[in-house]
């Protein structure tokens, strides 16, 4: 199936996948601030300001970073003093602590050859001890318990032991983001991850969605390698680290 063009879908949708995805396909997994809804419609609907359930995915997002009342909302579910993880926002306001920020590569796919990959297995809940193994060895960014529940992992086993794996993680309108793409060190240079990242692809193109994918800006291997099969940088967003207003003497009693 041929890849959707571009030029019909939203910009801005990529500027801020997590919110889009939290208010969509994965409100399922949302939590939003308490008294969220208004005039009895529901949280999803009224909130500015949601996050995955702590078991999902760390992320929490803001309807309009650039809104008060969003990180209003983002204070009432978090509670004063307490972190949470962002994406694509630069400056927050006031009051707000930045206590970690990362450089990263937002890219999405223009010309990846998608295809099947026979010898990849799902994975799923019966996995998931041996993915979370893979992945604090490999470390290709954060997973979770249930971060298997947002879309189709794959995985490749060498003699029954799982030595790569990719998935989909965040889904706004019209796109699926690949994630978790990691190789066992002892298998590495095999184009196991390749191979995983156009099955997984392959997939995504089927529903009629487009393919894009996150990484540090550090990764320069992985960017090199996304961008040789046919990702193209679109955006460089930061993810952050920030505390909430509040008085913090709690988390250090």
């Amino acid at each position: 199936m041929s890849t959707p063009a571009h030029t019909s879908l939203s910009p801005h949708v990529l500027d801020n996948p997590a919110w889009a995805s939290l208010s969509g396909a994965h409100t399922a997994f949302a939590e939003y601030p308490a008294g969220g809804a208004a005039d009895g419609a529901p949280a999803a609907r009224a909130a500015r300001a949601a996050r995955y359930s702590p078991d999902v995915s760390p992320f929490a997002a803001l309807a309009d970073p650039g809104d008060p009342r969003s990180w209003a909302d983002l204070r009432a579910l978090t509670g004063d003093g307490e972190v949470a993880s962002l994406a694509g926002v630069l400056t927050p306001p006031d009051g707000w602590e930045t206590v970690g920020r990362i450089q990263g590569v937002q890219l999405v796919d223009t010309s990846l050859r998608a295809e099947p990959a026979p010898e990849a297995v799902r994975l799923g809940a019966a996995d998931v001890p041996e993915v979370l193994a893979l992945i604090r060895l490999t470390e290709p960014g954060p997973f979770l318990p249930r971060t298997v529940e947002l879309g189709t992992y794959l995985g490749i086993r060498r003699q029954g032991r799982l030595v790569a794996m990719a998935g989909e993680r965040l889904r706004p309108p019209g796109w699926t983001e690949i994630s978790a793409v990691c190789t066992h060190p002892d298998h590495r240079g095999q184009g196991l991850a390749t191979r995983l990242v156009r099955a997984v692809a392959a997939g995504i193109r089927e529903r009629g969605e487009v393919p894009f994918l996150h990484t540090a800006a550090s990764n320069t291997r992985a960017i090199r390698l996304y961008e040789s099969i046919g990702f193209t940088l679109r955006r460089r967003p930061f993810f952050l680290a920030v505390r909430a207003p509040g008085n913090t003497a709690a988390n250090f009693s």
